[in-house]
């Protein structure tokens, strides 16, 4: 087998002169340092000097080539930046493969986090676009998996590397950013933002039809299954990732795909009472309240959230924790009117009746439908109207600085932005799971 015998070469044939060339800055196993102990090209009597008679001396033998390309594998893997320029400055091979995990040396820089020994890789001639044989991750998708990688993700990116490039699933640094955290242990939040600041598309889809929305909405289900601190950690980085999102244009409201798999901002309604702040801050970014992508015939948001408020009230027995839900979606309808002053109710809804139906909520179900039915039933203001336009015409969200470099007086200014004197209650600003409700 070609692995086994590129193993064996390594073992028989040029490990010995890794192993020395590692002897000699001081990286031998067992030596219990590791720093460069390489103090710079110019120091002939130093490490520098002795790795340099090293070459010299083995120079001559039949693996010396395969020896210095490993020897430059390992110091790249440990940040040994003035070893690897004398390696280099000897032939080492920037492409050479570690024939077990067939990465070269600029893919072990970027893994262990060496943004120096990425640049000096790269400046001597290593692509940022090699991929790896194994999954064709570019150097740039396997920074972006990583928090810790966030500063090889910036050199990559001053260095050139196409922000936007996929690998063979249609995969961009992107996606591999946010298919990479869990919002526990895994926050990429840093990199994404890095990314779209670079020009990363948020609208990339993989062959398969996995989108940063899509993996978003994975997310968000996710915390529903979890427990309560899980939820609301993961809650926390769905947040952040939303907010960068949209103020990059993405459309929170288009279905997944064709067959309707739900959106963001239809799985936030579905269960507003538990993602209740994801709700308000796509409600206040001016997300549709119907599919942008298949209209009201797919889903209309004011029917999503009145079959949401039934089933929660009925699951629920605290009666302070259903006047809260209540509340909720008034605050919700009040919010979405910001945008749209007319919510364009469906001719259809179906609550139950009040003295007929078992529902112990029926009446005030009604009540708040009514209240809508009357408040649509008047023209909007035309204060309202224009503020709803003047917030179409400064999208993507967030507006504050858009309006602040307004010609307006402050006082036009906050009724252009009455988000700023939204102050969510206790307990409303984090996502809750499943069994909470239960």
């Amino acid at each position: 087998m070609p692995f086994l015998h590129g193993f064996r070469r390594i073992i028989y044939e040029y490990q010995p002169l890794v192993d020395a060339v590692l002897c000699v800055v001081a990286l031998e196993e067992g030596d219990g340092t590791r720093e460069d102990r390489v103090r710079s090209p110019e120091d002939p009597s130093g490490a520098c000097g002795s790795l340099a008679e090293l070459l010299e001396r083995e120079s001559q033998s039949e693996v010396f080539v395969e020896g210095v390309s490993y020897a430059l594998f390992k110091v790249a893997e440990r940040g040994l930046v003035n070893a690897a320029e004398i390696l280099l400055r000897y032939g080492a091979d920037l492409n050479f493969e570690d024939p077990v995990s067939y990465y070269n040396p600029l893919h072990i820089a970027i893994l262990r986090s060496k943004p120096n020994m990425v640049r000096l890789l790269v400046g001597h001639g290593a692509s940022v676009e090699k991929r790896d044989r194994i999954h064709e991750s570019s150097p740039l998708d396997l920074a972006s998996e990583e928090s810790e990688r966030l500063s090889c993700l910036l050199t990559l990116l001053d260095l050139g590397a196409d922000v936007n490039a996929m690998d063979k699933h249609g995969k961009s640094p992107l996606l591999h950013a946010l298919a990479s955290s869990d919002g526990l242990t895994v926050h990429n939040t840093e990199n994404i933002q890095l990314l779209l600041q670079r020009g990363a598309d948020v609208n990339a889809a993989t062959v398969e039809g996995e989108t940063v929305e899509s993996s978003l909405v994975f997310l968000v289900k996710e915390a529903l299954e979890a427990n309560e601190e899980d939820a609301a950690e993961i809650g926390n980085f769905c947040l952040k990732t939303t907010q960068l999102l949209l103020a990059h244009g993405v459309d929170p409201s288009c279905c997944l795909n064709e067959d309707g798999e739900p959106s963001l901002t239809q799985t936030s309604l579905e269960h507003f009472d538990l993602l209740f702040p994801l709700a308000v801050l796509l409600i206040q970014s001016g997300a549709s309240l119907v599919c942008s992508y298949h209209g009201e015939s797919c889903w209309s948001g004011y029917s999503l959230l009145f079959q949401r408020l039934q089933t929660a009230l009925l699951q629920c027995s605290d009666q302070s924790r259903n006047s809260d839900l209540l509340e909720q979606a008034e605050v919700l309808l009040d919010l979405a009117r910001v945008d749209a002053p007319m919510l364009h109710l469906p001719l259809r809804l179906e609550l139950p009746v009040p003295g007929r139906d078992p529902h112990p909520y029926a009446q005030a179900l009604v009540d708040l439908h009514d209240r809508v039915v009357q408040h649509e039933a008047s023209p909007p203001a035309l204060r309202c109207l224009c503020r709803a336009f003047i917030r179409s015409q400064l999208q993507p969200w967030p507006l504050a600085d858009r309006v602040k470099a307004l010609p307006l007086p402050d006082r036009l200014k906050d009724f252009i932005l009455p988000e700023r004197t939204y102050i969510p209650k206790p307990g409303w600003d984090r996502f809750k799971p499943q069994h909470s409700q239960r």
